[in-house]
């Protein structure tokens, strides 16, 4: 559940009135700001139609936040930007009252969609107004973007996971990751042309990798489902998906709201997984939290991701005492507050550094970098 957005009572009726009411607003100290911008285009795009239609007399005018939304802009835009009651009446009259079809009923539009993270946001978030028929097509494009993201991830993880350069040891592995730059240079420096200022390379060397040796371990991603983490939840299922089939790690997934569910057994087919999700609804964190620690086998090799904004919509102290009970055991914990391929979070600062207090390790991270980061954790 992210922080509510407080729009003040004079720029709500500037966003409510339009472009029209700038002097009136400005006259009475009123300014929007950028945020409010964007609410005011997204606003705008829906509804500044009304006169095409000769459905009202007065043209709401604004708009001067991002130009031209597309429909799965607008849609991801909503979404980030209005409260669950707002999105809804926002989406209903989208459909219903303007007839905007090119991405929940037009399967000509979908099918020719180019797959991207931005249409596979817009389809997850609208999936519950898609027609049997719609979904289908909708589904062979989640497929696509999920396969993408997964064959980046997993080269990361094969990285990540092969174990810690020997630089004692040279192998006939060639790879990028493992080159020995110095040795390079050493045995193609008699190939350099001042003249041209160019190195000829003709011998390459590679350092071997130690194998990791290790025993099992439990990574439990508990991934909060409210629309604003929904970058997480997409990154979450296909990272859980690559971790499935590492040898000494048995990954669970579970994705929370006011209710836990438990998606391990779809881990390993994450579209199915991401065509599960319930996006929105409230955040009870600390009930998550409580599940993780009745699957926890063996305590001190557990490692708990806990992915949100922490905003606890539940009982504060009780999820700083599950998580302070978690750390007491030897469980490794860490909150994630960002998932994605950006990991710029917006989080609940002062409820991060409490469970800081307590010993969880909380950070924003991408999923090659949590790759890395359990790793290290795993083989230490």
């Amino acid at each position: 559940m992210t922080a509510p957005i407080r729009v003040p009572e004079l720029a709500r009726w500037r966003l409510i009135l339009g472009q029209s009411a700038d002097d009136a607003c400005s006259s009475a100290g009123c300014s929007l700001s950028e945020q409010e911008l964007a609410m005011d285009a997204a606003i705008e795009w829906l509804y500044g139609r009304d006169d095409e239609d000769g459905e009202r007399n007065i043209r709401r005018q604004g708009g001067r936040g991002s130009s031209q939304l597309t429909t799965p802009q607008w849609i991801n835009d909503i979404h980030t930007l209005f409260p669950k009651e707002t999105i809804e009446r926002l989406e209903r009259d989208a459909i219903e009252r303007y007839a905007i079809e090119d991405i929940v009923t037009n399967p000509a539009v979908l099918a020719a969609a180019r797959p991207n993270e931005t249409l596979l946001r817009a389809v997850l978030r609208t999936k519950h107004l898609m027609s049997p028929d719609i979904l289908v097509i909708a589904r062979r494009l989640v497929q696509e973007v999920v396969r993408q993201l997964m064959e980046k991830l997993a080269r990361d993880l094969a990285v990540a996971f092969s174990g810690v350069l020997d630089r004692r040891r040279h192998s006939a592995f060639k790879s990028a990751a493992n080159l020995d730059f110095r040795r390079m240079l050493r045995d193609n420096l008699k190939h350099y042309d001042p003249e041209r200022r160019r190195l000829t390379v003709e011998k390459l060397r590679f350092f071997a990798r130690n194998q990791r040796h290790m025993k099992t371990w439990q990574v439990i991603l508990l991934v909060d489902q409210s629309g604003s983490m929904l970058d997480s939840v997409i990154h979450s299922a296909v990272t859980a998906a690559c971790l499935w089939g590492l040898p000494g790690i048995r990954t669970h997934l579970v994705a929370f709201d006011t209710e836990v569910v438990d998606l391990t057994q779809d881990v390993d087919d994450p579209c199915e997984l991401l065509m599960k999700v319930q996006l929105g609804g409230g955040t009870d964190i600390q009930k998550a939290v409580a599940y993780a620690t009745n699957v926890i086998e063996q305590p001190e090799r557990a490692i708990v991701v806990l992915i949100t904004d922490f905003y606890e919509g539940a009982s504060a102290a009780m999820l700083v005492q599950r998580v302070a009970q978690l750390t007491a055991q030897r469980t490794i914990v860490l909150g994630l507050a960002a998932l994605d391929s950006q990991a710029q979070p917006a989080y609940d600062h002062d409820m991060a550094r409490r469970l800081v207090r307590v010993g969880a390790e909380i950070g924003a991270m991408t999923p090659g970098q949590l790759a890395g980061w359990l790793a290290e954790k795993i083989g230490r």
